[in-house]
C-alpha cells in the first residue's frame, strides 16, 4: 500500500482504538486496541478487569489492581479464542505496549504495531 494511503488508514484505525478505549472502566488510563488484518478488523480490546470480576481497575490508593488486563492482551486473547490468526496483522493501540504485552504481541505473529503515545 502506498505510504500516504497507509498513513490515512493508520490514523483512522487509531481513532477507532481511541473510541474503543472509552469503554474502559479504568480511571487512570483508558486504552483501546484494534487488530487489523487485510484491512479488516479481526479483534478489539480495552483495558479492564477479566470477565466476572467487578469493574474497578484501581485500588483505594489509586494503583492499578494486579489482575487488570491491558487492551492489547484483551484483543489478542479474543483472536486466540476464535478461528482467526494474528499472523501478519497490525495492532493499533492508543499507548505503547509494556514489556509483557510486547512479548505477547511478538508471539502472536503481529507484524506491525502502531500507537499514539509512548507510555513510560
Amino acid at each position: 500500500m502506498k505510504e500516504l494511503k497507509q498513513e490515512k488508514y493508520d490514523k483512522a484505525y487509531l481513532r477507532m482504538a481511541h473510541e474503543w478505549g472509552k469503554l474502559s472502566y479504568c480511571k487512570r488510563k483508558q486504552v483501546g486496541a484494534i487488530v487489523v488484518k487485510d484491512r479488516m478488523i479481526i479483534s478489539d480490546g480495552y483495558n479492564g478487569t477479566p470477565t466476572g470480576f467487578e469493574n474497578f481497575c484501581e485500588d483505594e490508593e489509586g494503583y492499578t489492581k494486579w489482575y487488570v488486563l491491558h487492551a492489547e492482551a484483551n484483543a489478542l486473547s479474543k483472536v486466540a479464542a476464535s478461528t482467526q490468526s494474528c499472523e501478519g496483522a497490525t495492532l493499533y493501540i492508543t499507548l505503547s505496549p509494556c514489556r509483557e504485552c510486547s512479548k505477547l504481541i511478538h508471539q502472536s505473529g503481529i507484524k506491525r504495531v502502531v500507537y499514539q503515545i509512548v507510555y513510560k
